[in-house]
């Protein structure tokens, strides 16, 4: 279970955030948190910063909803949650042609077109593989946010372990099916959802997260014995459930997430290999994290 919802790859670093801890990870070596722009219309330093998670807007990546009117009618019309997953996967089976029924054929032998829903499974599997990375290159083309940890962590752009994260977010394994666009109906099909019927007038969900240490997780600045800012990875696992992240590590990281900075949730879907454990997909950035030692 060291890949799941607590802790995608297991910590052995400092066992929390209080005084006489071991050094933590600290924030790349020349700062940088992104890249200068991004497609959902928000100034990067505020999208990034604690200044967003605590004052949060609405986020819409440009031309989504305005591509694809009919879903939002299909969802419009949904009596619940289920209805609007249920709407939402035979639409992307249409337009993506995704269902079981129509693999395609290649000369090395059957394959299945891209999925968003396989890069959901292989992260379940592990955030750090494949999958999780082209995932986190999602994430960077659409917010702007690098990541900081994949296998390890990233404090360079040229840096052998940037370039492996590099080769593995474009494979063309994942890209052979529009999978940036079927990504992006996702994350507006997750906010609809998250308005609709999920957190109706909310804008954060209490979410937690068990580590073992701060390898992982960048300290920007401690505030007390029990509270820091931390630089997330530009996409990271939490779960709704304490109990849950108490099996992941002995330390819990609570934190407010902003609606708008979910990418996915757990019952955002009828069927998927995520249910079992409450788990949310965060957009990272700059976060308030409060770290309770047992």
């Amino acid at each position: 279970m060291a890949n799941h919802v607590g802790v995608r790859t297991i910590d052995r670093g400092a066992p929390h955030a209080g005084a006489g801890a071991a050094e933590p990870a600290k924030v790349s070596e020349d700062g940088s948190i992104g890249h200068s722009s991004n497609l959902v219309g928000v100034p990067m330093r505020f999208l990034t910063g604690v200044g967003f998670n605590d004052a949060p807007v609405p986020l819409h990546i440009a031309g989504v909803r305005e591509m694809n009117p009919s879903l939002f009618e299909m969802l419009g019309e949904a009596r619940d949650l289920a209805e609007a997953g249920e709407a939402f996967g035979c639409y992307m089976a249409a337009l993506f042609g995704i269902d079981a029924e129509q693999r395609v054929r290649s000369r090395d032998g059957r394959r299945f077109r891209s999925s968003y829903l396989d890069l959901i499974k292989g992260w379940g599997f592990d955030s750090n593989g494949a999958e999780g990375a082209v995932l986190k290159g999602w994430v960077e083309s659409r917010f702007g946010l690098f990541p900081t940890f994949h296998k390890e962590p990233i404090r360079r752009i040229a840096s052998p372990v940037w370039t492996m994260y590099v080769e593995q977010k474009m494979s063309s394994r994942f890209h052979n099916n529009a999978i940036f666009v079927q990504l992006d109906l996702l994350y507006e099909f997750c906010q609809w959802a998250l308005t609709h019927f999920a957190a109706v007038g909310s804008t954060h969900v209490t979410l937690y997260r068990g580590v073992n240490g701060f390898d992982e997780h960048q300290i920007v600045e401690r505030l007390d014995k029990r509270h820091c800012i931390i630089r997330l990875n530009n996409l990271t696992s939490f779960t709704s459930d304490r109990g849950i992240a108490d099996c992941f590590g002995d330390t819990i990281l609570t934190v407010r997430v902003p609606v708008s900075k979910i990418l996915f949730f757990n019952r955002l879907l009828a069927a998927h290999p995520l249910k079992g454990e409450g788990e949310y997909l965060v957009i990272g950035g700059d976060y308030r994290v409060t770290a309770s030692y047992f």
